[in-house]
This record gives C-alpha cells, structure tokens and sequence, in this order.
C-alpha cells in the first residue's frame, strides 16, 4: 500500500507544481480546475492497474470517482473559459510564490480525497459484498445526480438573457442554497463508507476525504465566499434577503 501512497503522491505533486510554472508564466488560472480533476482520474486510474487483481469492489469504486472528476472537471474548465477567469485567483495569478500555495494545496487536497480509494485499491483478496458497499454507493449516487442537476440547473438560468444579473431560487435551489456542495458532500462521503470494510488501523483516518470536503466547503472556500459576493450584489435586495432567511443553507428543510 505505502508504495501505491507513495507513487500516487508522486505523480500528484509532478502534475501540479509543473501546471504551476505553465500558469504562471501564463499568468492563467483557466486549467487549474481541469488539473485537479484530471489528475483525480489519472490516479484512480493507476492505482487500479498497478493492483493485479482489480476485484469489482475496487473497479466499482474507481469508476465513481473517474466519472466525478470527468464531468466537474469538464463543467469547471468549460464554465471558466465562458467567464474568462475565476474570481478566486484576481489576487493571485500575478504573483507566483501565491500561486505556487495554490497548487500545492490543491495536490494535498487531491491525496486526502482520494485517499480511500488509493488504500482500497492496493488491497488484495475478495470479500463478499457488505451492507456498507451498498450504502457508499447509494451515497455517491445521490450525491452525483444532485452536483450534476444543480450545476445543470444554475448553468441554464444564468444562460437565459432575461436572468442577468439574478440570483436562482428554482430547482433544487429553492431547497437549499447550495445543492451542488451537498451533493458534493455526499458523494465523497459514500467513497469512504463504500471503501470502509476494507480499512483498519489508521487507515480509517481517510475519513479525511469527507470531512475535509465538507469543512473546505463550509468554511473555506466555498459557502463564505459565495455567500459573501451575493451579500455585496443582492445585500439590499428584499427578495434575497427573503430567499436567505426563509432557505436552507446546506440541508433540506433545516431552517
């Protein structure tokens, strides 16, 4: 295992910190989505072939986590090109000792997602299918339709000429205010429980992968800085001050 940990982390940072110096001299944040994705899938990928026995478990689950990383990555680098950057690099692109930060970070948060999947794959020896295989995937299911239709949702609005400018409140937006992060949440939360009969010992410490998600998502760079920007565009707007007070932020019907 420790040589499928070691190689993956290898190939991880390669990618990133090579995609760091192309950004930089580019000055350009456009691939930065699509690299992480991209090197989500290749490691999953690999670390699938080097096992020999490549049971179904292992197959089942590398095929979630490839089909995530290939429609976000896909949907994050078509949606960056459209809008011509990304708000969240405005400080950054131009100085590349910060966004070198921002590379690395992204190739630790890369291992800690992936690392049920990695551990799972560099297992060795059948088990019978268990209740917590079932429910992981169930899990991710959910979680899968709800970021891909909430994305479709948004993507949609914002594309109609008569919603510039407007904040979504239809579809899976009129539950919750951020559908796409709690499927998100979901979907690598069902990873781990799926890949959790296999693990022992301090390899249950990969539950990392979804608390982390959850907490970058929640507290980091996800819900506070969307919601800060709304706050500035829509802050005087009744009707967003409605929508926020009367919506959940993150689970259905929990005011």
């Amino acid at each position: 295992m420790g040589n499928t940990l070691g190689k993956s982390a290898a190939i991880d940072f390669g990618i990133q910190w090579s995609c760091w110096i192309v950004a930089s001299l580019l000055k350009t944040e456009k691939f930065y989505d699509l690299a992480g994705s991209g090197t989500a899938v290749l490691l999953t990928a690999l670390s699938l072939h080097w096992n020999q026995e490549k049971i179904l478990r292992q197959k089942i689950q590398s095929g979630m986590v490839i089909a995530w990383g290939l429609r976000l990555g896909l949907f994050l680098f078509t949606r960056v090109l459209k809008a011509g950057k990304d708000r969240r690099f405005n400080n950054v692109r131009d100085h590349p000792l910060r966004f070198f930060v921002y590379w690395t970070i992204q190739g630790i948060w890369l291992m800690a997602i992936l690392l049920p999947t990695l551990i799972l794959n560099s297992k060795t020896g059948d088990q019978p299918l268990t209740i917590k295989e079932y429910t992981g995937w169930s899990l991710w299911g959910i979680g899968f339709l709800l970021e891909a239709l909430a994305d479709h949702q948004k993507t949609r609005f914002h594309n109609n000429p008569e919603n510039q400018g407007k904040f979504i409140t239809s579809g899976l937006w009129s539950i919750v205010r951020h559908p796409n992060y709690l499927g998100e949440i979901l979907l690598w939360s069902g990873l781990y429980v799926s890949a959790s009969s296999y693990l022992s010992g301090w390899e249950r410490a990969s539950v990392i992968s979804p608390v982390l998600t959850a907490l970058l998502l929640t507290k980091v760079s996800g819900i506070p800085l969307l919601e800060k920007s709304g706050m500035r565009r829509w802050g005087e707007d009744p009707q967003y001050l409605k929508y926020l007070k009367e919506t959940p932020k993150l689970i259905p019907f929990l005011w």
